[in-house]
């Protein structure tokens, strides 16, 4: 099972470099914002709700959800960058911005995943 994960995580963490590359380019020229990180932390949450919806109603196997939840999800979405983008602003004393960061990372996140998991209902 560790190899279907690790497959997963390499796909995750490509899919999650490609996307935020071409997602910031130029735009942290514009805004301080950490939009490329925000957009694949929302955008995962919401794909791990519908992953696990099918896993939670028996809809795909085991190793599907290691593969693809446990695996793509879980590299695809990036809680250090989070973290360490957060720092950075809080440093920079951009505090109002690393406080909407953080708010609406976990509240969409959140949100986002609730709505994955129960959209397919």
């Amino acid at each position: 099972m560790i190899w279907i994960i690790g497959l997963g995580g390499a796909l995750g963490a490509g899919a999650r470099y490609l996307l935020g590359n071409m997602i910031n380019r130029g735009i942290h020229m514009l805004h301080p914002f950490p939009v490329g990180t925000w957009i694949i932390n929302i955008t995962g949450s919401f794909l791990l709700g519908i992953i696990a919806h099918f896993y939670l109603t028996n809809q795909i196997s085991d190793w599907l959800w290691y593969f693809s939840g446990v695996g793509f999800c879980g590299a695809y979405t990036t809680f250090s960058t989070f973290g360490n983008e957060t720092i950075n602003l809080i440093l920079t004393k951009k505090i109002k911005l690393a406080a909407i960061y953080v708010l609406t990372s976990i509240l969409i996140g959140f949100i986002s995943a609730a709505i994955g998991l129960v959209i397919l209902k």
